[in-house]
């Protein structure tokens, strides 16, 4: 019999001391732990590698929706629903059925056989060809945040990073071969100011050519993949190579970040697809007035959310920046004087659309702070007999401490302005 040993060595005993606390750091941050202790969601026998969203897990999860939405009004792109369930016909033609049937989920009904969709591009394809385009049209870009299930084998599912059911912040942009490179420019922009707001650093680029299992030409890939690196070059994005690793209908680029431990996590793609729009005989009139063949981009920032999710509940440590929290403050009235005051301060947080929790309870404050400060609440405002005469309240911090005594509604204003722009 023989035993794998993996080992691990360092140059230096303060680099082997650094590693072992990262280590350590690692499993306090652990999304599945936290994402229990922080009543985030769940996981269940019943529906393996499938979470449950809690309440305060979808609040998080609507809000990352909203916030990718915003962008979109921004960028230009329109966002559809597409449905779930679809003849095995449409897999057929668009080469999943050949290439990716050992993920997918399958069922009958009325002696048809029908797919559980793993993604969404043959929707958009089929959207895209129910009507007819000219070249004034293009781009076109569909966002579509349908749900996706795929087949993962259990022994590589890992809580919310490796799941059987899914939503992706997913795009498919048809457009000329002319816009591809603005395309691709206007997309690296997005991407950007998204990761920027999230506080990721040191990103990672590589583009994954063509794998040995695929559709189309040489030629075909030829063109694709000299796109992307033409792309990539003239957004002076330094990038590797990942021979093999694209997809089976085009190549793509693989967009990684570092997150608070310095741990790498790929997270969007960008994806040249001369393929489906063959595939789906998709054209647009050209200004000749001649048929022309759209190029389609499939494009994803940050991926699945529920993979991200549990990426940011580690990178975070479960304390999301303000915008994002669950809970966004706390009001911990210290006497039974104060509850009037604050269950009116409560009630014009809400009025401006804060996500608040009013701590009632008959509790020391100690006790109060200290449940606040485990639920990772960013702000708390302690309410005693002498702010709610005064109308104030005394606000701390979960990472800054004691901020001192301010008018509630300042406080309010200031909170507001953080959660509406998004500050870390």
């Amino acid at each position: 019999m023989l035993s794998r040993i993996y080992g691990t060595a360092f140059h230096t005993q303060k680099e082997l001391d650094e590693h072992l606390k990262r280590l350590e750091e690692a499993k306090a941050r652990d999304h599945r732990k936290l994402g229990k202790e922080l009543g985030l969601y769940s996981f269940h026998p019943e529906a393996p590698a499938s979470p449950f969203f809690h309440p305060k897990g979808t609040q998080v999860y609507n809000e990352l929706v909203t916030y990718i939405r915003e962008l979109y009004f921004k960028y230009g792109y329109s966002e559809v629903i597409t449905p779930q369930i679809l003849d095995v016909a449409l897999w057929k033609t668009s080469g999943h059925y050949e290439n990716y049937a050992e993920n997918m989920y399958f069922t009958t009904a009325e002696e048809r056989e029908y797919a559980v969709k793993p993604m969404n591009c043959p929707g958009h394809c089929l959207m895209f060809g129910a009507q007819k385009h000219s070249y004034r049209d293009l781009p076109i870009r569909y966002a579509d945040f349908g749900r996706l299930h795929r087949y993962e084998r259990s022994g590589v599912t890992h809580g919310l990073t490796r799941v059987r059911t899914f939503c992706q912040d997913d795009a498919h942009i048809f457009c000329t071969p002319e816009q591809i490179k603005t395309e691709m420019a206007d997309f690296l922009a997005l991407l950007k100011e998204v990761y920027d707001t999230f506080g990721f650093e040191g990103m990672r680029v590589a583009l994954s050519t063509r794998p040995e299992k695929r559709l189309g030409s040489d030629e075909i890939w030829d063109a694709a993949e000299k796109a992307l690196s033409e792309a990539l070059n003239e957004a002076g994005m330094p990038f590797t190579l990942n021979p093999g690793e694209g997809a089976f209908y085009g190549p793509k680029i693989e967009f990684q970040i570092l997150d608070a431990l310095k741990r790498p996590w790929q997270l969007g793609t960008l994806q040249v697809d001369y393929m489906l729009p063959e595939r789906f005989d998709l054209t647009y009139t050209r200004p000749d007035g001649g048929e022309g063949r759209p190029i389609m981009l499939h494009r994803a920032i940050l991926g699945s959310l529920e993979r991200f999710m549990g990426i940011l509940v580690e990178h975070t440590g479960g304390a999301f920046p303000a915008w994002l929290a669950p809970v966004q403050v706390a009001i911990l009235p210290i006497t039974d004087r104060a509850n009037a005051f604050s269950t009116e301060a409560a009630a014009r947080a809400k009025a401006r659309g804060l996500r608040v929790e009013l701590d009632l309870r008959n509790e020391s404050l100690k006790a109060k702070i200290r449940e606040a400060q485990l639920a990772k609440v960013p702000y708390m405002l302690v309410v005693g007999d002498r702010e709610a005469e005064a109308r104030t309240v005394s606000v701390r911090h979960r990472h800054r401490g004691d901020l001192g005594v301010q008018s509630l509604d300042g406080f309010l204003e200031a909170l507001t302005m953080e959660a509406r722009d998004r500050h870390r």
